[in-house]
């Protein structure tokens, strides 16, 4: 398994090509603000074919370089039907213009192929099958891509804004909601094995059971008591 992941544009948002070795073909994770240099430089690297670009979720800086990325390469992009709107009308995402004058000159819009993706769907996808779970709560289409455990290497969560290392996703814009983000907590990350990597939309990487054990809000929902007050990360 290849996986290469940088972190791009004003928000420092992770964006990841994963793939099943150096040389094939890929998928495109969340190529968010200025992402599209350091997707090209991954490719080239690592010698990808890109064949497909999927989103965890809608906000922009998780989606601003789909057009420029899907177009360059003629793949289609996934996102979760309740976010799709975003793509091409990011300040009603947000609510207001939270930070757009960092953004700079910006493609909105869709690419010319968008598919759209449902919960608990197995996508088979450069040789690999991701997993989809619908995780609302930081956006009502929010959602994660799993990995299976294969050889020598563990399972893994593409959580979006879902789950941080040490924090959860921002609730307080359009379409967030802490019930429902505690709701996805319980049903889609406290069911995973500890030795899960969680690799996020924000921030390094972590484990389920590192989560598990230090994560205020997920050792909350663990115990059923809602969650203590952290500071949280993601647009």
């Amino acid at each position: 398994m290849l996986i290469a992941g940088f972190p791009a544009g004003a928000w420092g948002t992770n964006c990841y090509l994963v793939a099943p070795a150096a040389g094939e073909e890929c998928v495109i994770i969340d190529p968010g603000h200025e992402a599209a240099p350091g997707v090209e430089e991954a490719l080239k690297k690592h010698r990808l074919k890109p064949v497909a670009v999927v989103l965890t979720h809608g906000h922009l800086d998780h989606v601003a370089s789909v057009v420029p990325v899907c177009g360059a390469h003629d793949v289609p992009a996934w996102i979760h039907p309740e976010d799709r709107y975003m793509m091409s009308d990011p300040e009603k995402a947000l609510g207001r213009s939270i930070g757009m004058q960092l953004m700079g000159e910006l493609t909105i819009g869709e690419p010319d192929d968008v598919k759209e993706l449902a919960d608990g769907a197995k996508l088979e996808l450069a040789g690999m099958e991701l997993t989809v779970a619908h995780a609302p709560g930081h956006t009502k289409g929010s959602v994660t891509f799993g990995l299976p455990e294969a050889a020598d290497i563990p399972s893994i969560l593409f959580s979006g804004d879902l789950l941080f290392a040490g924090s959860i996703g921002r609730t307080d814009l359009p379409g967030g909601d802490m019930a429902e983000i505690l709701d996805s907590l319980a049903r889609v990350c406290l069911p995973l094995d500890d030795s899960t990597v969680v690799l996020s939309g924000h921030g390094p990487q972590t484990t389920i059971g590192q989560e598990r054990a230090t994560n205020p809000y997920l050792r909350q929902v663990a115990a059923g008591l809602g969650a203590q007050e952290a500071p949280r990360r993601g647009m």
